[in-house]
């Protein structure tokens, strides 16, 4: 089965299908400095230098931690690269996110994660969460003004339902949606489907979540057997097959793991295997 390699993001920024996710360069609890910098700058470094060019974070991260690693890791940014972060959560504590969507904040947030990341432009910004106390006109409307002025080049959501895409593409433009979705969650199927139909980017986070199915005897563990490959990027591999408009980011502070995640982008699945595979759900 041939399976797609690229996607345009917004229909003009064209990535590598299987990126990074930032989220893990920071200490425990998405809190604080890692206890290895210098280990955290070298992983980012490694993903650009095997051909990952989209990478994903949020200001929350850490907060600012992630997005400030990235910028030491590659401030000036080699051509192609896309850096898309998130804005609306704050972080009263380790592990704790709440959304929080004033314009006035989201704004603010924009600027900060602009100055962490030594840019510009950010080329994607997506709204971490729908904060349920304001008006999701008034949230969108906020990074859609940032995107008049220059500051943001496409716009994306996370965590939403369809009728809330549907919502927010009725406001401005939306290139990309970002929910949990993974071989043994699909609650956002819906949602999936619908950015397939609409050629909007689907950010898969958590997509590495195997569990009991990567046990010996398993279907998972049976497929990579068969592939030589890992449970991993078993699954990896099915998330690029399942829809050309998913971009899976695996995260990891880890180069030998960020190495096996990547070859994942190799590995082809036969329709038998898919379809075990789409029968675990």
């Amino acid at each position: 089965m041939t399976t797609p390699l690229t996607f345009s993001v917004g229909g003009d920024l064209t990535v590598h299908r299987l990126g990074y996710g930032a989220m893990w360069l920071t200490g425990p609890g998405v809190w604080g400095e890692p206890a290895d910098r210098p280990a955290a700058v070298r992983v980012v470094r490694a993903a650009v230098e095997q051909g990952v060019d989209f990478i994903d974070t949020a200001d929350s991260y850490g907060p600012a931690v992630s997005e400030q690693i990235i910028a030491d890791a590659l401030h000036p940014y080699p051509p192609g690269v896309v850096v898309a972060t998130k804005v609306g959560n704050t972080r009263p504590g380790p592990n704790v996110f709440v959304p929080l969507g004033r314009p006035d904040y989201l704004k603010q947030q924009v600027e900060l994660s602009l100055r962490n990341l030594k840019l510009d432009r950010i080329d994607l910004i997506q709204l971490h969460r729908i904060d349920p106390d304001v008006p999701l006109a008034d949230q969108i409307g906020a990074l859609a003004e940032l995107q008049e002025q220059g500051k943001v080049r496409h716009i994306g959501l996370s965590e939403v339902t369809v009728e809330q895409l549907q919502q927010a593409r009725s406001i401005t433009e939306i290139a990309s949606v970002q929910n949990l979705y993974n071989l043994v969650n699909r609650a956002s199927q819906g949602v999936l489907d619908y950015a397939t139909a609409h050629g909007i980017a689907f950010i898969p986070w958590f997509p590495i979540a195997t569990g009991a199915l990567a046990r010996p005897g398993s279907p998972v563990s049976d497929i990579a057997a068969d592939l030589g490959a890992t449970p991993a990027q078993v699954s990896l591999a099915w998330l690029l097959q399942t829809s050309p408009v998913i971009l899976p980011i695996p995260g990891t502070t880890s180069v030998a793991h960020l190495n096996e995640n990547l070859e994942a982008a190799k590995l082809s699945l036969s329709e038998e295997h898919m379809a075990k595979l789409d029968a675990l759900a």
